[in-house]
C-alpha cells in the first residue's frame, strides 16, 4: 500500500481546480479564486492547513474554496485518528473557525481546546 503525505492530496488537488480548464461559471470561480489569492485576500491552502493541524490533526480528505455572502471560506474535511471525520469552515482570510462538524467517533472537534461537536 502506497502511503501519501497528509496534506499533499488535498494541495494537489485544489491546485489542479484552480489551474484546470473549466467551463462558465466555474471558469469564473476560479479566476476569481486566483485573484483573491493574488491580491493577498485570501490565504494560501498551504497555510491554513497549517494553522488548523495543531487543533485538527489528521489527513485532509476534501477542501473546497467558496465565496458565501461576499466572503471567501474553505471548507475542509479532516480524517481523524479515530476514523471520524471533521467537517471544518474557515474564514478564508485568516484561517479563523467560523462552523465545525462531523461524525463518528468524538464528532467534530479534534484539538486540545476541549470535546466540542
Amino acid at each position: 500500500m502506497t502511503r501519501t503525505r497528509p496534506l499533499g492530496r488535498p494541495v494537489v488537488l485544489l491546485l489542479a481546480a484552480l489551474a484546470g480548464p473549466a467551463v462558465g461559471d466555474e471558469r469564473r470561480d476560479h479566476e476569481q479564486a486566483r485573484a483573491a489569492l493574488a491580491a493577498g485576500q485570501i490565504l494560501p491552502l498551504r497555510t491554513v492547513l497549517e494553522r488548523i493541524r495543531p487543533d485538527f490533526p489528521g489527513e485532509a480528505l476534501e477542501v473546497e474554496l467558496e465565496q458565501e455572502s461576499g466572503r471567501w471560506v474553505y471548507k475542509v474535511k479532516v480524517l481523524r485518528a479515530d476514523g471520524g471525520v471533521s467537517k471544518l469552515r474557515l474564514d478564508a482570510r485568516d484561517a479563523s473557525l467560523l462552523g465545525v462538524g462531523g461524525h463518528g467517533r468524538g464528532r467534530g472537534y479534534g484539538g486540545r481546546r476541549g470535546e466540542r461537536d
